[in-house]
């Protein structure tokens, strides 16, 4: 199938990245502070250093995880017609932003901390889009415990969709163990959770090539559980990564690559999803740089870095906006970083709604963002490029200038084969506005108040609560 593609790297600069991530992990290694899973790696064949805390990789090691990661994952739904396979096939699926701390009220207007019923709202909006594929969890409840926010937001966002779910927080192991009681009880049990994970989780690596005790001891967790992991690399060109793009290249695809190989020493054959949120930070603030020319092509490469490992990927973001405000401000050049980071080979993308540097979010975004993407991923539809298809027989029939207009074949396919955009959707592209809002903000309303989602049975919400109560308790007793 022809699908619409860029690319950023040559064959010879990929195999480039390639053998420095190897000789990088090999001969620098990465740190991992975490006695459980430097002797797992010691155990797999790492050259562990316990008084550094440093695991040397041989490109052996790496070589041979990667032959046992799934090279097909599928995201399940709670109902199977969200269900996303990966790789795709022509677009990238988009979901929601991941972990705003603030919200911008509906009905005000004004900046707030969010809440537990600011994610079902989320959520639930999510789930009626249809430029929305899956669901990330939005935003942070802030008014529930620190140690179980991450509980409240995944629980929350599993009663409101039916899509997959991608959780975002994870505070420990003890905490991970608690997130897939929770899928369990939505899957059906826990081997019903490892045939069909019904949510996938986010384990970011601390740049430069560190991992810490509690996220990675979770990400050894959720790996035997069979919940799929996104090995997020946030590689921060002159900050945590070399500023040279080729360096930030190989210290995020290096992360990746010790990520997959702890997923597999935990587990052969443990989902994992190739991941980067990558970006320079500008060198006048010290600020994330999410504006700059680099981020899209920063994760073009490191798309095509997951394609030459033949792996699912989430890198780059689908968001319209970072500013603090709803509306469309980029540029057409802005926009054309955009087309980048969605036209190079990604399978999935978040920041759906996202305001602000994903610091914020808004409902109004979310429906801006949504139906902007729908016309724009047809762009990248998939088209079959075959003798058939080619119609010589049909070209020769109709012969030398006439028309293709009244032929059969012309009204047998142009329905799949002409695609149109969407002119009622077309109105929220004006770049650099905010003209759309109000629009955008009365959608959002009518579907919160018209959408329902498919409910849980009362039984299960009640199981999830008690294992969110219990937990809390135990943890406030010590």
């Amino acid at each position: 199938m022809a699908v619409a593609r860029l690319r950023f790297l040559d064959e010879e600069e990929v195999e480039l990245i390639d053998q420095q991530s190897m000789e990088c992990l090999e001969t620098i290694g990465v740190k991992v502070k975490s006695e459980s899973v430097l002797n797992m790696l010691k155990e797999a064949g790492a050259a562990v250093d316990d008084k550094t805390q440093v695991a040397k990789i041989p490109e052996s090691m790496v070589r041979e995880a990667l032959t046992h990661v799934p090279k097909e994952i599928v995201l399940h739904g709670r109902e199977s017609k969200h269900d996303l396979r990966i790789p795709v096939s022509s677009w990238p699926y988009v979901g929601t932003s991941g972990l705003a701390t603030y919200i911008l009220d509906i009905d005000t207007g004004k900046r707030r901390d969010s809440t537990v019923k600011d994610i079902a709202d989320c959520v639930r909006l999510a789930d009626a889009l249809t430029g929305v594929d899956f669901v990330q969890t939005c935003t942070t409840a802030t008014e529930v415990p620190q140690q179980t926010h991450g509980l409240h937001e995944l629980w929350t966002a599993l009663q409101n969709t039916t899509k997959h779910v991608h959780g975002v927080e994870i505070f420990n192991a003890e905490d991970a163990e608690k997130q897939v009681e929770l899928g369990a009880l939505i899957a059906g049990g826990r081997e019903e959770l490892d045939k069909r994970p019904r949510f996938t989780v986010i384990h970011c690596s601390i740049a430069p090539l560190a991992f810490e005790q509690d996220a990675v001891e979770a990400m050894v967790a959720f790996a035997k559980a069979g919940v799929p992991v996104t090995t997020m690399s946030m590689s921060l060109s002159g900050g945590t990564a070399p500023v040279t793009m080729a360096g930030t290249l190989v210290n995020a695809n290096s992360e990746n690559l010790a990520s997959f190989v702890i997923g597999q020493a935990a587990r052969k054959g443990a989902r994992t999803i190739y991941c980067s949120s990558s970006t320079p930070v500008s060198m006048s603030t010290g600020m994330i740089n999410y504006q700059s020319a680099n981020q899209p092509l920063i994760a073009a490469g490191l798309a095509q870095m997951a394609k030459r490992y033949g792996l699912p990927c989430m890198v780059g973001d689908w968001g319209l906006n970072d500013t603090t405000e709803p509306g469309f401000p980029h540029t057409l050049s802005e926009t054309m970083g955009i087309a980048i980071s969605t036209m190079t080979g990604s399978d999935m993308q978040g920041g759906v709604g996202a305001l602000d540097n994903a610091k914020g979010t808004a409902l109004e975004q979310e429906v801006i963002d949504s139906y902007v993407w729908e016309n724009v991923r047809k762009q990248m539809t998939a088209f079959e490029i075959s003798k058939e298809t080619a119609a010589l027989d049909v070209i020769r029939d109709v012969g030398h200038g006439n028309t293709f207009l009244t032929h059969i074949h012309t009204a047998r396919n142009f329905r799949k084969e002409i695609i149109s955009r969407d002119p009622d959707k077309a109105r929220f592209e004006a770049t650099m506005s905010k003209v759309m809002v109000p629009e955008a903000r009365q959608i959002a309303k009518r579907l919160l108040k018209e959408h329902h989602v498919l409910q849980l049975d009362r039984s299960i919400i009640q199981a999830g609560d008690k294992i969110i109560k219990e937990h809390e308790e135990r943890l406030l007793s010590k």
